[in-house]
């Protein structure tokens, strides 16, 4: 009886979106006005392979009555969504459908285009779908429904309002980069994270057991570099948005066969001079570097970066209890950490280092990285509460 009421419940709320969507679609628009192409890269694995009946129930309705132009690119394996980036025609809207993975697959194929400052300026939607959707807590408010979030996060695309995110690209001395809107975790709180599942039997103990089981290894667990860094930049005036018009066809396939043909161009470092880095060498039981996005204030006046190097003294009991709080909110810096700001950072890591990095919580292999900032390099779609929020909290 009781799923049945929730499944009614969730019926008028997807009923109510529609309504809402097609005042959108009844909107009239000039005849020499093309319809707005909205490109959805989705990611049918995400939540348990439940995220293509999520959208296809919840958003894709809502898309279609809004008089968008939607083309639907489902992703068959891991790393493909970088690849479909990479040859995408100009689109109008980007909309990602997934959880954290699928966001940071996205906008590293974006970003890694040759002409990656064109398509940077795409407007980018986010309906989270997947396990992990860190992006949410920044771009929507707050719901226990499920069918309630994906409905108002896919209403958002269509009302507008964006904001501007900052973005770490993160370099490995022969790799292409990674980019990421969140950050980079590496230490012992992350390793234990990744191995909740395995303990699913364990029920709401799961994570403690995780993370107290991580402590039979050598203790304390110490994580030893060396770190070079750049302080804050000062911000500079936000450009006013411009909306190019589209060029015509034989316009956009001259430039994608030149691109085709030309050698990449080489990138030339900006020097900048010895005096300015700062060096030290740390032993942390976890390191992290975290962008502005969870807490955006869309009036400050500095770039930077959070660096968080936590204390490696910490006991085993408080390394249990501390495990169940950075499972909410994993780049939470405790009392006792050393918090740097910077603008850009070189982390040194000793020959023979094994382990991995969460970047955006997904794994890669630890090594020698140069992480830096890319200030308001993307602009997401949010719900206009949220920015509204933002701008009171600011003023205040």
């Amino acid at each position: 009886m009781q799923s049945q009421l929730e499944e009614c419940g969730d019926n008028l709320l997807r009923r109510a979106a529609c309504q809402e969507a097609q005042a959108f679609g009844n909107e009239l628009i000039p005849s020499s006005m093309p319809l707005k192409k909205a490109t959805v890269f989705l990611n049918p694995a995400a939540c348990k392979g439940k995220a293509r009946n999520l959208f296809e129930k919840n958003a894709a309705p809502i898309l279609h009555l809004s008089g968008l132009d939607v083309t639907v690119v489902k992703t068959d394996y891991e790393g493909q969504a970088k690849k479909l980036l990479e040859l995408m025609e100009n689109t109008d809207l980007i909309i990602i459908a997934g959880g954290d993975g699928t966001v940071q697959e996205v906008i590293t194929g974006l970003l890694r285009r040759a002409d990656e400052a064109v398509f940077s300026k795409i407007p980018i939607g986010f309906i989270p779908l997947g396990k992990t959707c860190t992006l949410s807590n920044t771009l929507y408010p707050e719901s226990t429904n499920q069918v309630q979030h994906i409905t108002n996060a896919t209403l958002a695309i269509l009302k507008g309002e964006t904001v501007p995110l900052d973005v770490l690209q993160i370099k490995g001395e022969k790799e292409q980069p990674v980019f990421a809107v969140t950050g980079l975790r590496w230490g012992s709180y992350r390793d234990a994270g990744v191995k909740v599942s395995k303990y699913w039997y364990l029920g709401p103990l799961k994570t403690k057991a995780a993370h107290f089981f991580s402590t039979f290894k050598e203790w304390p667990q110490k994580h030893q570099a060396a770190l070079m860094y750049l302080g804050p930049t000062e911000r500079p005036p936000e450009e006013p948005e411009e909306k190019p018009s589209r060029p015509p066809l034989y316009v956009r396939l001259y430039r994608r066969l030149r691109l085709y043909w030309a050698s990449p161009p080489k990138e030339i470092p900006q020097e900048v001079t010895p005096q300015d880095w700062e060096e030290l060498n740390l032993s942390t039981i976890e390191l992290s570097i975290a962008t502005q996005n969870r807490q955006l204030d869309l009036t400050r006046t500095e770039d930077f970066m959070d660096i968080c190097i936590e204390a490696d003294t910490v006991s085993k009991g408080q390394f249990v209890n501390r495990g169940s709080q950075k499972m909410r909110d994993p780049h939470a810096c405790p009392a006792g950490s050393q918090c740097i700001q910077a603008s850009r950072c070189i982390l040194q890591l000793p020959e023979g280092t094994q382990g991995s990095f969460g970047i955006d919580n997904e794994e890669y292999e630890a090594m020698p990285v140069e992480v830096k900032l890319l200030p308001r390099k993307l602009r997401f779609f949010c719900d206009p509460r949220m920015r509204e929020q933002m701008l009171h909290a600011a003023v205040q």
